[in-house]
């Protein structure tokens, strides 16, 4: 006597060495024993062997017809014997009945399993619905089939270019064009992004950077709905300065601009002017929602996504020749000591009587200019040297604070293409890129100038109990990164007790968050906390934070790629075979005269600081990566003569990561430049 009976889904076969009225004990053909339940024995039999009845049962299931099945199939429950009678012949074999069982499991959108052998059949609509969908499933596995056979073709299917940035870095592991390229990938051995550019789907690298950055960043693109600027209606006092501003000839957001008076009496007056637009955007109102939105203004060489139209920014921007809002922060100085006294927050209007380009300046201001060695032949000669002399001051008390100087060993790199139209760049211009020595005059003054404003504002907010949003850095060490917080900490790397950032409320949402505070204290002096648009402990701040903080890393990710990006289109441009280096770790070096950190083999065991000879061995712009060895190491230069910030961009030199299987903005991570402390 033979037995068939389930066990976890499966159907099984065998000899019975036993019965009971529980349980019946059954060899299977490999020699195992099982006991079994008697409820999950299905059917007994003499013949044929339990293999061959399985293997004939499995033969003649495909036989039935699921439709007549149903159509025999009774309306109440049934078992699946009776079927084999109904549907094969009134004295149904073994091989019949099991048949008959196997067809019924295996088609539950037909009949739906109601106990063990037994069934009830599906309503009419929904066997019809079920029937749909295998439909579809079929034609999908059958068109996941045909794109698949296209990608290994090296032809890549419209639907699949179409997905391209959603299939490599934010998958829908359950679509189509997903899997076609998973199924493809598998059958060619070869990395998605690699099978995808080989099939034609990247048409460009520079398009394909630029779009994923927007798919992540900006899917429903980065224009801007209709808005007008409010008009400042407060009645605000005229200063009785000449501001000046100092930025790179692009800026088209002017947030800061610098004034000296009383040069020559012994007591100077010196006010940092930050543009005004939170006296007329006001938190929650539609343009507060597109700042928040975008949190900064994103930057790359040749273009930028500005986090307020253009036509606000020009409203509240601080064009020369207009008296133009401003929160301003004056601080009373001793000409002879340069010892800050004092200082006062006042909202005016600021007659703005130049917008200083420092790359047109920068060969004609000097430290010898500046310091009376050489003729002055520029705008504002005693007012910048005067500026020139704060600004050193303010360096040296920040370094006896920060326990160690600041160096200035590495220098900036000022990228531009040529023929560019101001337009979106299609990656093919000519990029020009030049060094430019970090700390330069011009640069050292707007950032001690943004430093002191900073520092002073986040120290007065504290003491009025203003909430604002504070940068701090425990200590020097290693690893101890820049934070932010609601909490007036010191910020190590920069030498000052407190630090906000509140110099840049065109371009950086925080920068606007502390400007309404800073707006409150200067209103209302000891009762700003009870005026202030946010309030301590406030659960906005903490969200801005985190919103903040997530954006701007990511948009800094991006101009740190994107740069690289065309320091590699420099490279293959300019046939450069051969850089000089010096070496950081692990294999990477730094390349003296370009923005790029690399892998260079053979470098492996030399010591940090080695300065070396490598030959370039291949670009890949899609990838951004670049392959050297080396070729000769030049000297013996120690490690200690390698800068502090030596490693800030190892991150830069590995390739892009697939989802599919600046420095940060302060003299923290870098001594302050144009871009830290006046951006």
């Amino acid at each position: 006597m033979f037995a068939l009976f389930e066990e976890a889904g499966k159907f099984l076969a065998g000899r019975v060495m036993s019965q009971t009225e529980a349980s019946v004990q059954i060899e299977l053909e490999s020699g195992k024993r099982v006991k079994v339940k008697s409820a999950h024995v299905l059917l007994q039999f003499d013949q044929p062997a339990p293999a061959q009845l399985l293997a004939q049962a499995q033969a003649l299931s495909q036989e039935i017809d699921l439709d007549l099945a149903w159509e025999f199939a009774p309306e109440d429950e049934f078992g699946f014997a009776d079927l084999a009678k109904d549907y094969f012949d009134p004295h149904a074999d073994a091989v019949q009945q099991a048949a008959a069982l196997l067809r019924l499991f295996e088609a539950p959108h037909y009949f739906r399993r109601v106990g063990k052998g037994r069934f009830k059949k599906a309503p009419q609509d929904t066997v019809k619905a079920a029937l749909l969908a295998i439909e579809r499933k079929r034609q999908q596995q059958a068109q996941i089939e045909a794109w698949a056979t296209e990608l290994v073709a090296g032809q890549c299917p419209a639907p699949v270019r179409e997905q391209l940035y959603k299939i490599l870095f934010k998958p829908d592991k359950n679509a189509p064009e997903y899997k076609a390229v998973v199924e493809a990938s598998k059958r060619t051995h070869r990395s998605p992004l690699d099978l995808l550019k080989a099939a034609g789907a990247i048409d460009s690298p520079y398009q394909f950077h630029w779009r994923r950055f927007l798919f992540e960043h900006f899917p429903k693109g980065y224009g801007f709905p209709a808005v007008s600027a409010p008009a400042i209606t407060e009645t605000l006092p005229v200063a009785a300065v000449r501001a000046f501003s100092i930025d790179d000839s692009t800026t088209t957001e002017i947030d800061d601009a610098l004034s000296v008076q009383g040069l020559g009496s012994g007591t100077v007056v010196f006010g940092v002017h930050i543009a005004a637009p939170g006296l007329a955007i006001t938190p929650g109102d539609a343009l507060d929602q597109i700042a928040r939105s975008r949190y900064s203004t994103v930057y790359m060489p040749g273009y930028k996504i500005t986090m307020l139209p253009d036509a606000v920014v020009q409203a509240y921007t601080l064009q020369e020749g207009r008296d133009c809002p401003a929160v301003s922060i004056y601080f009373t100085i001793d000409e002879a000591t340069l010892e800050v006294r004092g200082h006062e927050t006042r909202l005016e209007r600021v007659p703005m009587a130049a917008n200083l380009r420092h790359d047109r300046l920068d060969g004609m201001i000097t430290a010898d200019t500046l310091s009376g060695t050489a003729p002055a032949t520029y705008p504002f000669p005693d007012e910048l040297a005067f500026c020139w002399r704060l600004a050193r001051h303010l360096k040296t008390q920040r370094e006896v604070l920060r326990g160690k100087p600041e160096t200035f060993t590495r220098p900036d790199y000022s990228f531009k293409l040529e023929g560019h139209d101001g337009g979106e760049p299609t990656g093919q211009e000519t990029v020009r890129i030049t060094p430019r020595k970090r700390g330069e005059p011009l640069d050292l003054i707007v950032a001690e100038a943004m430093i002191l404003a900073n520092a002073t504002w986040g120290g007065w907010l504290a003491e009025l109990g203003v909430p604002g949003i504070y940068r701090s850095q425990a200590s020097l060490l290693p690893g101890v990164k820049v934070r932010m917080s609601t909490k007036p900490l010191p910020h190590a790397g920069m030498g000052v007790k407190q630090y906000t950032w509140a110099t840049s409320p065109l371009r950086r949402y925080v920068d606007l968050v502390n400007q309404w505070q800073i707006i409150a204290c200067a209103r209302h002096g000891r009762t700003a906390a009870l005026a202030a648009p946010f309030k301590p402990k406030d659960a906005e701040l903490f969200s801005v934070i985190s919103g903040f903080d997530a954006a701007y890393t990511a948009y800094n990710d991006f101009q740190h790629s994107i740069e690289r990006y065309w320091t590699l289109r420099y490279l293959v441009q300019n046939d450069v075979q051969e850089l000089t280096a010096t070496v950081l770790k692990d294999a990477l070096v730094r390349a003296d005269s370009l923005p790029l950190v690399l892998r260079a083999a053979g470098t492996e065991n030399l010591p940090r600081g080695a300065h070396v000879r490598v030959r370039i061995t291949g670009v890949d712009e899609l990838t951004l990566d670049v392959h050297a060895n080396l070729i000769e190491r030049l000297d013996e230069i120690p490690p200690e003569a390698v800068d502090d910030d030596s490693e800030d961009d190892t991150a830069a030199a590995g390739p892009i990561a697939l989802a599919i299987e600046l420095d940060d903005g302060d003299p923290a991570a870098a001594p302050p430049g144009p871009a830290d402390a006046a951006a």
